[in-house]
């Protein structure tokens, strides 16, 4: 398992050298970047006073340089005009928008966007693998039709939709604000155990609403497996043999239904945090959504191929957290780890 662990590790470097070069070359489809607008805007203005700075800017930040020689300098394996000082040296680069390191703009949103993804996908989990076993095994039961009812409820319905629906709830009937992730008073305060409790209570909501539709379509997912694998020969086999309904479950089709419910843990990161875009501007969630979204459309580049490298990395960790679990559940996995090495 250790070797097996290792392998994987190493895999994920070219991945990521892969992901990279797509991302960038994706940021640099547009015409132009945020140096080259903003140079338009003034000319067409005509204010050319700023023009020489944004072009010392343009050649600062190697803008000025072909498109390969641009991505290895930002990813640290070409020199640039401070050396080799890339994001592989711990240079984030910088945020022409927001006119700072991009590592001050997004800093203070990665904790909170990381602990919102790992609710969001426990509350998937928690909430889908007992619902779609009971529906599993109570097939066009009351309680099937019911959660089948809720489910095609919950995939139809935007998480934008429903957050204002939460929204107007919770201060009708409660007098409260859900906004955001924590209460006003520990906003750019150092953490403490108050502070992490307030953002504890604020996760329940933003939880709710971003994991609803993922919900919905992994209780399908895994009610449909189950059901496959309960009609099979060796489950009638084992039900002659006297087992009993409980052992037969979970020994059995209960590991061969969920390999695909376990290898979506990779698949659902990167899924939540662009579903989470327009859901955190609604609730004012302090994630990287919000920034992403703005750093898109002003083509700040820097910025934007950051973030979209960061998500990359939180899908392929998931991703090895899925293959680790597929391997402890499934022994074939485990054999051709062992066969391959």
């Amino acid at each position: 398992m250790l070797y097996y662990i290792i392998r994987r590790v190493f895999m994920m470097v070219p991945t990521l050298l892969v992901i990279s070069l797509l991302t960038f070359f994706i940021i640099e489809l547009p015409a132009g970047d945020y140096i080259s607008n903003q140079i338009a805007a003034l000319k067409s203005s005509g204010e050319q006073s700023s023009v020489a700075k944004l072009e010392f800017l343009r050649k600062e930040f190697s803008l000025d340089r072909p498109f390969f020689e641009r991505y290895l300098i930002w990813i640290g394996l070409w020199p640039g005009p401070h050396g080799f000082d890339g994001l592989i040296q711990g240079n984030w680069g910088w945020s022409f928008e927001f006119d700072k390191p991009v590592e001050q703009v997004v800093g203070p949103t990665l904790p909170l966007t990381i602990v919102l993804n790992f609710a969001t996908i426990l509350f998937v989990y928690v909430v889908s693998f007992p619902i779609g076993i009971f529906s599993a095994t109570r097939q066009y039961s009351w309680a099937d039709y019911g959660f089948t009812f809720l489910g095609y409820i919950g995939l139809a319905t935007p998480n934008f939709l429903l957050a204002l629906i939460l929204l107007y709830l919770f201060n009708q009937w409660f007098g409260l604000s859900v906004g955001g992730l924590m209460a006003p008073e520990y906003i750019d305060q150092p953490w403490s155990f108050d502070k992490a409790m307030s953002v504890l209570a604020h996760l329940i909501v933003p939880t709710i609403v971003i994991g609803t539709s993922g919900t919905a379509a992994m209780i399908r997912r895994l009610r449909a497996n189950l059901l496959d694998e309960l009609h099979k020969q060796y489950v009638t086999t084992g039900r002659a043999k006297g087992l009993k309904e409980n052992q037969l479950l979970v020994k059995y089709p209960l590991r061969m239904a969920i390999n695909p419910f376990i290898a979506d843990i990779g698949n659902l990161i990167p899924s939540m945090v662009s579903g989470s875009v327009i859901v955190s501007v609604v609730m004012s969630l302090p994630t990287v959504g919000p920034i992403l979204l703005s750093a898109l459309q002003s083509q700040d580049q820097f910025l934007s191929g950051f973030i979209l490298l960061f998500v990359a990395v939180l899908t392929l960790i998931g991703m090895l957290i899925s293959d680790l679990l597929l391997a402890v559940l499934d022994p074939r996995i485990r054999l051709g780890g062992r066969a391959s090495s």
